[in-house]
Parts: structure tokens; sequence; C-alpha cells
């Protein structure tokens, strides 16, 4: 079976992710109806574009492997935090220290500078290493609020098969997409077909 490229896949976000980057970070592992998942973040030059792409990052930062594999590390511990979450399950000890390292794993404060155009000023001049640290702490403290603040209860897996992404629950939406929700009704729609066929 031939491999699905990210860049052949037209991800929309679900509802929720624009608002929380975090909750986009957990949705960047695509379930397929194949049975393949596609990582939108498979490649340090993927990871880095999400971040620049979310203000978590320059757009000019190289990512390498080991910042991606930081940044997957991360991802997988905030969908193990969601899932619990939207569970009711205990959250894994694991989870809990690394999302608590990433938050406190970067200094959160922007150093005075001045020079004469600007004068004095705040500045974030951080080192390569340094803004994958601000990132993965800005990621965390995202996923800390939306897992404890008023969307907490909102937040659900996508009731489309086998989709694994999460949203923030609107109305009656139970879906991450369009497409997902019209999968779910075609699958229902056939069900019934089937059931009522059957003597």
């Amino acid at each position: 079976m031939e491999a699905i490229a990210a860049e052949q896949l037209n991800v929309q976000p679900a509802p929720g992710a624009a608002q929380y980057p975090a909750l986009d970070l957990a949705n960047s592992v695509v379930a397929l109806t194949s049975g393949q998942s596609v990582d939108l973040l498979d490649t340090p030059v993927a990871a880095g574009q999400w971040l620049a792409g979310h203000d978590l990052a320059p757009a000019a930062a190289v990512l390498d492997g080991d910042d991606a594999a930081r940044l997957h590390g991360l991802r997988a511990h905030i969908r193990s935090l969601i899932d619990s979450s939207i569970h009711g399950g205990p959250a894994s000890e694991d989870a809990l220290d690394a999302l608590n390292d990433a938050l406190t794993g970067a200094p959160s404060a922007a150093l005075l500078s001045w020079n004469p155009i600007s004068g004095l000023h705040r500045t974030v001049a951080r080192p390569r290493s340094e803004i994958v640290d601000h990132a993965l702490a800005r990621l965390a403290s995202d996923a800390a609020d939306l897992l404890t603040g008023a969307d907490a209860e909102r937040l659900t897996a996508c009731g489309s098969n086998p989709c694994n992404r999460y949203l923030l629950r609107h109305g009656r939406r139970h879906w991450c997409s369009t497409r997902c929700g019209d999968r779910a009704r075609a699958a229902r729609a056939y069900a019934r077909r089937t059931r009522s066929a059957t003597p």
C-alpha cells in the first residue's frame, strides 16, 4: 500500500484548534479510513513550519531531529491527558510530569534591550534550543488552560470512526470536520439499509 504524504491531505482544523494550538498539535496525527495514519509533523522542517505557523517560533528557526522528537513527545502526552479528561480516567503521571517539565523548562521573561532606533525595548533573543523550549512551554500552558478552563467540558473525541482527532463540541456537532460528519451519516444510512433489507 502506498504511503500517503501529509501534503496530499487537506485536513481542516477541528473546532477549537484555532483557539487552542495545543489541540491543533494533538490533532497533527491523522488516522485514515485505510487504517494508516499520517503525521503532519513528520520531519523537522514540517515541525518547524507548524511552530512558525502558530507563532510559536520565528519562520527562520531551523529544528533538528531532537527538537521534532521533543515536540512529538509533548504531543503524545497532551493526547494522553485529553483522552483522560474526556473519559474521566486518571491522568498519566508521565504525561503530567512531561507537561509540567515543559511548563517550567523555558524562561518566560523577555529581556530588556536597547538600540539607537528603538531605545529601550523588550526582546526575546533565544538560541535555537531555547526557541523550542519556549514553544513547548507555551503549548504546555495552552494545554493546561484547555484541560482546566471553561472549555474543558466541551472537549470531546470525533464521533466518526476511525478518526482520532479531538474538538470542542458546539451544539450537537460531534465531528471534527464535515468529511467525518458525512462519513458517520453515510455509515448510519448504510446500516439502516442493510438492516431493513435483511429478512
